[in-house]
């Protein structure tokens, strides 16, 4: 799975397995981090994955998997179609065997651990039970056979230089096993009794971490559920015409410019263009709107939408990767993969913390053996045992990429595609938000509601008769809009259309647009100015004052009125209306109750602008404002000391987008304003935004408890294990318990409702 990011940069995400803990995931992104040629690595532990950036010039991908290789780990490109679900069920499979196979084998151990305490005499247990010798069988297979895992990944990490969990489970099981070995060993010849063993605290060790792996397996299985959802989505076969014959292949060997054949009730498995037929197409999954979509010929279908009672068919545009759903599934991979700014807290604590450890075990050890109990060295030994396994890092490591996963899964379910786990953070801490107009707070769909032709305008021959001379002005306004892309424009053309005009027949020539003000063009000879006032003022062109009263007016109640002059002449005016969306009220109050500044941006006149405000419930307005000039506006509050989150849908929006703070484009929109954009809305509703910024805050506050309560573990656990409060089984189990008890918490997430 790779991206190249420019002629010489390539983007690279690895699938990374045998990382036990956060220092593996630090010791992956250093080692790849200091190669020639890599310019950035990111491990993220949760997700087993490590996204790198190299330049092709200087190292290859082979190199880069050789470099993870060589730190003890094993590593692949990652595959573009194979969902998470599938890439944990071999480990969960060979996790739930080693954890029978053990706990079977452990379980006389734990019976026989009876025997060792006084107040157990009572209990009978058989004499063969006891035997150090069978104990020692039992024993073997779990710390060599189950736990050799362990073993190698403490071989590798060591060989690397570097520490992690599995040096401290290898340390300590080691400790109980050949001290007990020992102890097994010189009792030759002598009792079998009341012998100081602890085979029973290495087995037991073992399977309550294999329990806890195994756990831990599983609730990543569901954090990442969204993206095997999305998966789950996509068509597994398509029928498509080759050379005159229906035939029906599987849905990833569709190539584009296939004819494909959609019956009624299929998934559409591409994204394409409807040549023939017609159809109702549910397109929920991409815009969250229930009421099904009515496609005819030559409008476009995406991919995994589903076809309703109609037979159609579509020429494939995108296909695979390139599809609507596969960028989404890119997106929300990449956004699950990536790493928080807050990790770094983690990463550094974790960088330190396995010596320390180490250190603090030996120190116990030491300081039981010739100070609390002098020549005691089995109290000794399990002390610093379970010091050395309560203190490892792994809740630590999973705090901050498991809130991430489940965050922002749970936002790619209510349609909000967050492009990393650094948007996702910088959400939160937004302080304003700054809506654009047209196809954000309203439908983006203007219509024509209305023109006036000034009286004594005189079109053409002065013998026609005034609704001629009328229809001429028309038809020369329509022909230069239709060289415009703009939404007022089309809604200019299509008005007239539906009102009889037809385009003048030598079309338009020397067309311009001066993007927020107008344009202009020569129909018929003649030179046709349309826009706003001072745009027709700037060619000299003045609108009497009565028709900008009544343009006045008309503004003051919501409508965009566009003045059109012809060679110098002020000739009409027409009335544009775009109305606001049915959820921008409701969403704008929801964004109040978060506590955040909400401003409506425009280059529509003030009067259009306040109207449209007033019936979203915005107070603030900045109207009049040129493309160029939204980002400096988004400047100017950002220099005021706010967070600004700008959110839009056009091609104008993109500069401001990628000023602000954090961007946000409607996924109705262009797709330039979603490549400059940090979160795609993808059900293009200003209800996503409070839904986005809410879910931010929740993802947050999750990640700081996680992170609190590592910490706070650690604390607490190391002194009372120290003091010789915990036996090692036991420190074990809760130090299994408390990276499944971070998980669970980031699971929490994917319950979210604002």
């Amino acid at each position: 799975m790779a991206t190249t990011t420019s002629t010489s940069t390539q983007k690279t995400t690895l699938q990374i397995s045998g990382m036990t803990c956060a220092s593996c995931a630090t010791r992956i992104e250093r080692g790849l981090s200091r190669m020639d040629g890599v310019t950035s690595a990111s491990v993220n532990l949760t997700m087993e994955t490590a996204s790198v950036e190299y330049n092709r010039a200087v190292v290859d991908v082979d190199a880069v998997i050789t470099k993870v290789e060589g730190l003890g780990f094993q590593a692949e490109v990652k595959r573009e179609s194979k969902p998470p679900a599938e890439l944990r069920q071999a480990e969960i499979r060979k996790l739930r065997y080693r954890l029978i196979v053990s706990a079977l084998l452990s379980l006389p151990l734990l019976l026989a651990m009876a025997g060792h305490f006084s107040f157990t005499d009572f209990i009978p247990l058989p004499e063969w039970l006891m035997n150090p010798w069978f104990q020692l069988a039992l024993a073997t297979p779990v710390q060599f056979y189950i736990g050799g895992p362990f073993y190698i990944g403490a071989f590798k990490a060591v060989r690397g230089r570097s520490a992690n969990m599995d040096v401290l489970v290898a340390m300590g099981t080691s400790a109980a096993y050949f001290y007990s070995l020992y102890e097994t060993v010189a009792s030759i010849g002598g009792g079998m009794h009341r012998l100081e063993l602890y085979y029973e605290t290495s087995a037991l060790l073992i399977t309550f971490l294999l329990l806890g792996k195994l756990l831990e397996a599983l609730a990543k299985g569901r954090s990442s559920r969204a993206i095997s959802a999305l998966i789950g989505l996509q068509a597994k076969t398509a029928t498509v015409i080759r050379a005159g014959v229906e035939l029906v292949v599987p849905a990833e060997t569709v190539v584009t410019d296939d004819i494909v054949i959609v019956k009624p009730g299929e998934r559409i498995a591409v994204d394409g263009i409807v040549t023939e037929g017609s159809s109702s197409v549910d397109e929920s999954m991409l815009t969250g709107e229930s009421i099904p979509v009515h496609k005819v010929a030559g409008e476009p279908v995406i991919g995994a939408t589903v076809n309703g009672t109609g037979t159609m068919r579509v020429r494939a545009t995108k296909v695979g990767k390139d599809t609507v759903l596969a960028q989404i599934i890119r997106i929300v991979e990449e956004a699950q993969g990536s790493k928080a700014p807050i990790q770094r807290i983690a990463d550094v604590i974790s960088s330190v913390f396995v010596p320390i450890v180490i250190g603090l075990a030996l120190l116990t050890f030491l300081a039981w053996l010739f100070l609390i109990e002098p020549g005691d060295f089995g109290s000794a030994l399990r002390t610093a045992i379970a010091v050395l396994v309560i203190a490892c890092p792994c809740a630590l490591g999973l705090a901050t990429p498991t809130s991430i996963m489940a965050g922002s899964g749970r936002a790619a379910e209510l349609g909000i595609l967050f492009k990393g786990g650094e948007h996702l953070e910088r959400a939160h801490r937004i302080d304003a938000v700054l809506l654009d107009k047209t196809g954000t707070v309203t439908e983006g769909r203007p219509v024509l509601t209305g023109y006036k032709v000034e009286p004594g305008f005189s079109a053409g021959d002065p013998q026609e008769q005034e609704q001629q001379q009328q229809q001429q002005l028309l038809s020369w306004i329509m022909t230069a809009e239709s060289s415009s892309e703009h939404p007022l424009a089309a809604a200019i053309v299509s008005g007239l259309a539906e009102r009889g005009i037809a385009p003048a027949a030598g079309g338009a020539q020397q067309f311009r647009a001066v993007p927020g003000f107008g344009i202009e063009a020569v129909v018929d000879g003649r030179k046709v100015v349309i826009g706003t006032r001072r745009y027709l003022a700037s060619h000299e062109a003045w609108a009497p004052a009565s028709a900008l009263a009544d343009a006045a007016q008309l503004e003051q109640g919501g409508q965009t009125v566009v003045l059109a002059a012809v060679d110098g002449v002020y000739a009409a005016r027409l009335a544009v209306a775009d109305t606001v969306k049915p959820t921008s009220r409701a969403a704008v109050a929801a964004l109040r109750q978060l506590g955040l500044q909400v401003m409506l941006i425009t280059g529509d006149n003030a009067a259009t602008a306040h109207a449209i405000a007033k019936q979203a419930g915005i107070d603030q307005v900045l109207a009049e404002v040129l493309p160029e000039g939204k980002a400096d506006q988004v400047k100017a509050l950002q220099q005021q000391g706010l967070k600004v989150a700008m959110v839009g849908d056009g091609i104008n929006d993109a500069p401001a987008l990628a000023t602000a703070d954090v961007g946000m484009a409607m996924g109705t929109g262009t797709d330039v304003a979603m490549e400059a954009a940090d979160i795609t809305l993808m059900r293009g509703d200003l209800s996503s935004i409070p839904d986005a910024i809410a879910i931010s805050r929740k993802t947050m506050v999750n990640i700081k408890q996680n992170l609190f309560w590592a910490l706070a573990y650690n604390a607490i656990g190391i002194p009372i294990a120290a003091a010789g409060l915990l036996a090692p089984w036991v420190a074990g189990a809760a130090m299994a318990l408390s990276s499944v008890s971070v998980v669970l918490s980031s699971l929490r997430l994917q319950r979210f409702h604002r």
